[in-house]
């Protein structure tokens, strides 16, 4: 098992998410430009009630919100981003390769692959044990 470096109370401290909408567990590796976070999956989450009742399933959307709070807290721990948002700008080549359900342990990785001023580029993978589970280019914006 991976050394947390940051838990929810020091996430809590660089991004603005709260529960129902915090969706970064714990950081496991952080630098300059790539972050390593997880989720674990719990049955309780507030989505899984409407998809899909029968068949528990994490939406596609929060997965990929999940690889864009982990690279936020990549990006807005920097001295000049303290403090900010960090807001979608778009996504690009996005895949889903397989389910995530309740049980499951959610492990992002993203790496920043260019910031020009208060606009970035990063590109993140999810996984489910060694399964890459979706994979997506984000665009982002620093704002507030």
């Amino acid at each position: 098992m991976s050394r947390v470096i940051l838990d929810r109370a020091g996430i809590e401290q660089i991004i603005p998410h709260r529960e129902p909408f915090l969706l970064v567990d714990a950081v496991l590796e952080l630098d300059d430009n790539r972050v390593v976070a997880q989720k674990q999956v719990r049955l309780d989450e507030d989505f899984f009630r409407g998809h899909f009742p029968a068949l528990p399933v994490m939406p596609g959307v929060l997965i990929i919100e999940a690889m864009a709070q982990a690279g936020a807290i990549c990006v807005l721990r920097r001295e000049e981003f303290r403090g900010r948002l960090a807001f979608f700008g778009g996504m690009d080549k996005v895949r889903f390769k397989r389910k995530v359900m309740p049980g499951d342990m959610l492990r992002m990785e993203v790496e920043l692959k260019q910031l020009r001023g208060p606009v970035g580029f990063a590109s993140g993978k999810a996984y489910v044990g060694e399964e890459l589970a979706a994979s997506a280019d984000l665009i982002f914006a620093i704002g507030g």
